[in-house]
């Protein structure tokens, strides 16, 4: 049984692949997001929080449910099978609580689980079928949906899940050229070479980049052109909340899943790589009636605590869940400095590697070797270098004992606490090649691995993930070796 008192409608904004540092009102250069920095002055803007596990798939299983990766089991973008019915999601919570619950652009991910309404929209595009309105499709489908919930006697959760920042990056006009007047095409440019050399994505890219396409920073201002573009759009929806009176009585959040990694670290134009500028990502939260306007908080968070915090906000109180993240409320209110400023992160998309950050250090470790030939472990020392570019691995081998200790007692705790093993050990198919099991090599994984155009990337988003809705958990993987690798040189 939910106590519940007067309730607030919820709508839950989710970016995919939304950096951060790419939004104005986290201090970008360029005017990205004018719309949502005005938002964010009449609410709470998290200056640190952090996505954990990478990538959408484990991410939104914990925004959604408020727990770790050990107790979702979750961590791979193919992962098989639904959520553990043992955990409840957002959704399944509120619609106990009697509210209406509606997604868009959210089917699929085993923690979709528990709406009343699903939705979909047109959220790919590619170089031969023009410029993508990603946001204004999501609005088309979005606005009407918001006009039934409204109509309602009864509160509503919508959750709308926008797909801008997620490559393919093709912003209409004159979104196109807002940052960037250059020539795209000239010879004497030669930065896209790399990108284009790169096997397992560089056909992906050549769908929906400019043919001839040099310089990438044509491409990384189409990012921030959708960036723009989407801002814009989400405005709309605001502008619906309080052209209907309830925009005040409506807890408005905007979150990400995780960010993206453009041309750093050689991870091109994806969100892999457990670098900040994929673990970054804002999160923003107007409630005029509990949250206070104008606030940035400087503690850090990570996505486990976003569902705690809404509940509360909205006066819900779950029996019998114990959340594995805790609620926001309290640093709003300065009542709180931070939550845990060191956490394990994980990735599972394009490689499978786990690591230990801490305020002053990131440490990365490969649970298998890598398609981009990196080194089994990367230290970086966050604090002279925040770019992650020197790894200190070889000259601070007592700072890598260190936080590895504190990774391997945190995971050992985990365990013992939910009785389950780390999911990031039980994960030898992750990539989606049956029965190759873990790499052996970074030049296996690199031959391997491949993305021939915009309809696979879709379809690795989705159906490959895509769990039945009743059906019954599957039974766990064998493990894949959970030893640090040992490889030659390349």
């Amino acid at each position: 049984m939910l106590r519940t008192r007067r309730k607030p409608n919820i709508l839950l904004v989710g970016i995919d692949s939304l950096r951060a540092d790419h939004m104005s009102c986290y201090g970008y250069h360029r005017q990205t997001t004018p719309h949502i920095d005005r938002f964010a002055e009449e609410g709470a803007l998290f200056e640190r929080t952090y996505s954990a596990h990478i990538p959408t798939t484990s991410a939104y299983g914990s925004m959604f449910t408020g727990m770790d990766c050990f107790s979702t089991q979750v961590v791979a973008l193919r992962h098989k099978g639904p959520l553990r019915p043992e955990v409840k999601t957002l959704a399944e919570i509120l619609r106990e609580a009697g509210y209406n619950t509606s997604c868009v652009g959210f089917s699929g991910n085993p923690a979709s689980r528990g709406f009343d309404t699903y939705l979909k929209y047109k959220s790919w595009g590619s170089w031969n079928e023009g410029r993508s309105h990603k946001a204004q499709n999501l609005n088309e489908v979005a606005l009407p949906e918001l006009d039934r919930l409204a109509r309602q006697k009864e509160r509503f959760f919508l959750f709308l899940r926008h797909m801008d920042p997620h490559a393919p990056y093709l912003p209409p006009e004159p979104f196109e050229r807002m940052f960037y007047h250059g020539n795209e095409t000239s010879r004497r440019n030669k930065s896209m070479e790399p990108v284009m050399a790169f096997k397992p994505f560089r056909d992906f890219f050549a769908s929906w980049m400019p043919p001839g396409i040099t310089d990438k920073d044509y491409v990384i201002a189409q990012y921030d052109g959708a960036l723009a573009y989407m801002d814009a759009a989400i405005q709309a929806i605001l502008t619906s909340l309080e052209a209907r009176g309830i925009l005040d009585r409506t807890i408005v959040v905007i979150n990400a899943d995780h960010g993206e990694t453009l041309y750093d670290h050689e991870c091109w134009f994806d969100h892999h790589g457990l670098y900040d500028q994929t673990l970054h990502v804002p999160l923003i939260i107007r409630y005029p009636r509990k949250v206070p306007a104008g606030v940035r908080v400087g503690g850090f968070s990570q996505h486990k605590d976003l569902t705690p915090t809404l509940l509360e906000l909205a006066d819900i109180q779950p029996e019998g869940i114990e959340f594995d993240g805790r609620s926001l409320v309290p640093m709003m209110m300065g009542q709180e400095t931070s939550h845990e400023a060191e956490f394990y992160i994980t990735e599972c998309t394009w490689m499978r590697k786990h690591g230990w950050r801490t305020p002053h250090w990131k440490l990365i470790v490969a649970l298998e070797p890598d398609f981009h030939f990196k080194p089994e472990v990367e230290l970086y020392d966050l604090v002279q270098d925040p770019d992650e570019n020197v790894n200190l691995t070889g000259t601070r081998p007592e700072v890598v004992a260190s936080l590895r200790q504190r990774m391997d007692a945190w995971i050992a705790r985990r365990e013992r606490e939910t009785g389950m093993t780390n999911p990031m050990l039980t994960q030898s198919d992750w990539h989606g090649h049956e029965g190759v099991g873990a790499f052996k090599t970074s030049q296996q994984a690199y031959d391997t691995l491949y993305i021939s155009d915009v309809k696979q990337a879709a379809r690795i988003q989705s159906e490959s993930r895509r769990p039945a809705r009743d059906e019954p958990p599957k039974a766990e993987t064998e493990p894949a070796p959970s030893k640090a690798y040992k490889q030659k040189e390349e």
